[in-house]
């Protein structure tokens, strides 16, 4: 893909990036493959909001993505690689030979005639195949990996992201994910070669708050800004400092750099934690 600019004839314009869409080839996307995508403005089944911030957007259906690639042995060809509303990638729709047809998320430069398959043994080490992490040589880059065999893939499925193979020892595969973390993986779990496509979606600039808003995401007021009523750090004349000995949120906890983890079943897989020391 490539960004473009376009005439800053107005402010909003001005600082706005745009993708080109130069690698898509096809615009609409296949009938079976799709379902609507119910909005739900952040609110659960009472009707209160527990996910704020969200609500509006343009339409847009849901892609059924082939996370689990488990058609083995049978070989596929890319028919079209499609833009997707609800992710950062790019989609490839793959025809298989006994006739069906899935999504898949598409590695960089994977090209329309191509053809890709997916095993539970070894097979080429070429981009869009998949296979058992077991069979993949040191340094080479993978993405959506599972954590567990069979479950689908989970790790490394955004725009750009790849996975790092750095061995294999007994029944696990040591790996470095997106995040900087090093951690175990159970050998017999798929993953598909290559990177993921798209990476310059990381460098497209909204330029205004009208495009945040196509995207579903309504506005966000600094709790600073509030009324103490209304968030443990509002309040004071004029502009003021948080005030309190740590940040906090709407509701009092605290905010920041607190960490969530609750997971701790999986810290014997977790070799070396993302970002400084191991925390």
């Amino acid at each position: 893909m490539g960004i473009k600019k376009v005439k800053p004839t107005t402010p909003g314009r001005r600082g706005a990036t745009f993708d080109d869409f130069s690698d898509i080839t096809k615009s609409r996307p296949e009938k079976n493959l799709i379902i609507i995508k119910k909005k739900t403005g952040g609110r659960n089944a009472q009707g209160k909001i527990t996910v704020r911030h969200r609500g509006g957007g343009a339409k847009r259906y849901i892609r059924q993505i082939d996370f689990k690639r488990d058609k083995f042995g049978i070989p596929a060809k890319v028919a079209s690689i499609e833009y997707d509303p609800n992710r950062g990638a790019r989609i490839a729709l793959l025809n298989y030979r006994d006739g069906a047809k899935r999504y898949i998320v598409a590695p960089i430069d994977l090209v329309v005639g191509e053809e890709v398959s997916s095993s539970k043994n070894q097979i080429e080490i070429k981009r869009g195949n998949a296979m058992p992490i077991k069979y993949i040589p040191a340094g080479v880059a993978v993405y959506n990996l599972e954590l567990e065999p069979g479950r689908g893939g989970r790790i490394a499925r955004g725009a750009g992201n790849s996975i790092s193979v750095m061995g294999v020892e007994g029944k696990y595969a040591q790996v470095k994910i997106p995040s900087g973390e090093i951690r175990l993986v159970n050998k017999e779990c798929l993953c598909t070669i290559g990177q993921v496509s798209n990476p310059d979606k990381r460098h497209i600039k909204l330029g205004m708050a009208g495009r945040k808003r196509h995207l579903g995401i309504r506005p966000t007021v600094r709790g600073k800004a509030m009324n103490p009523v209304d968030h443990p750090h509002g309040g004071g004349e004029g502009n003021q400092p948080i005030g309190l000995k740590h940040p906090k949120t709407p509701w009092g906890k605290p905010a920041l750099g607190v960490k969530t983890r609750k997971n701790r079943y999986s810290n014997k897989f977790i070799i070396k934690r993302r970002g400084k020391g191991r925390g």
